[in-house]
């Protein structure tokens, strides 16, 4: 099995920790899922605040945050390089709040003058059981258009707006992906989508020039992974379904075949703390997704402690599982 993860922020390392436990080098022979030969992460790179923002601004290299995310999730020795990937400073001048892992990153990038040389370097040394390609290596801004007609920049605004977004676009537009994500993608027998900010961590992907046409060709099982919750700013009040109109609307068309969506109550007391946020459970109108040619897929997904989160080695199966099905009934129908 041959599988592409897109997306960013939190929500993609959550799929690639669950995927890895599936790499040919270390699953049990006997696992009920099969084995992935090739595990690829495609990751966004419009970041612009925190440690991956400064060094942008400071160094004008790509935001190194998410990325940073994949390789800890990907990595052989997860617990440790954990401490030491995500170490950040407390204090020392311009060293405070930056990661450690983002400052490798950066200082690799400068090395080696090329950012995805500086990814595939990191991730040879940190023994990574997948390969990471941000989404494109071009210098690439996010711009929406609201519904009041407004326009604005940058993904700490549109993160924060009160105002329903209508159009998301990316700058510069014809910005391309590598060739490795296009073949990547053009051999995988899974794709997946998400879950993760759906403006500035899933659709930024989409906009890439190649990235919707080389998914919309490829025979792959293709997956969208819907979110738990519902985000203050960008998707207030979003249905399941408003979600994959609005992957629709940016696309031209349907991309996917599922989207797993999670079925576990969230408990009263992180549904008052999500509330106090402006945010809440997202709704599963599985009418309204099956009207949009989608075929909902349900799972009891959900991980409660201080945060609400995805169940990264059940979303794995389940996502494998779909799959694997797509792939015996193309066996039984070829006989």
């Amino acid at each position: 099995m041959k599988v592409v993860a897109i997306g960013g922020g939190t929500g993609l390392s959550t799929v690639l920790r669950g995927l890895k436990l599936h790499v040919d080098e270390v699953a049990r022979p006997a696992a009920r899922q099969p084995v992935i030969t090739r595990l690829t992460a495609v990751v966004t790179v419009t970041d612009e605040g925190g440690s991956s923002g400064r060094l942008r601004r400071e160094f004008r290299i790509l935001p190194p945050g998410d990325i940073r995310n994949c390789l800890v999730a990907l990595a052989e020795d997860e617990k440790l390089l954990t401490q030491i990937f995500n170490y950040r400073f407390a204090d020392g001048g311009g060293l405070k709040g930056h990661s450690l892992g983002n400052l490798l990153l950066a200082a690799l990038t400068h090395l080696t003058h090329d950012f995805g040389k500086a990814v595939r370097l990191s991730s040879e040394v940190l023994a990574i059981r997948g390969e990471i390609y941000p989404s494109t290596l071009s210098d690439v801004r996010l711009r929406a258009r609201l519904r009041n007609g407004k326009v604005i920049s940058g993904e700490s605004q549109i993160t924060a707006t009160r105002v329903p977004i209508r159009r998301l676009e990316i700058v510069p537009r014809r910005c391309r992906p590598l060739p490795e994500t296009l073949a990547a993608i053009e051999s995988a027998d899974l794709i997946s989508l998400g879950p993760g900010s759906l403006y500035t961590s899933l659709i930024p992907n989409l906009l890439v020039h190649g990235i919707p046409e080389a998914i919309a060709r490829s025979r792959a099982v293709k997956v969208y992974i819907g979110n738990l919750m519902t985000q203050p700013g960008e998707t207030r009040g979003y249905s399941a379904s408003d979600h994959l109109r609005s992957l629709h609307n940016h696309v031209g068309g349907r991309l996917f075949d599922y989207v797993i969506v999670n079925t576990r109550e969230l408990s009263p007391t992180l549904r008052r703390r999500y509330a106090a946020e402006r945010a809440e459970p997202v709704r599963n109108d599985f009418g309204e997704i099956r009207a949009l040619g989608v075929e909902p897929v349900t799972a009891p997904l959900l991980i409660q402690d201080q945060v609400a989160r995805h169940d990264a080695q059940r979303l794995a199966e389940l996502l494998l599982d779909l799959a694997e099905a797509r792939k015996q009934r193309f066996v039984l129908t070829s006989r």
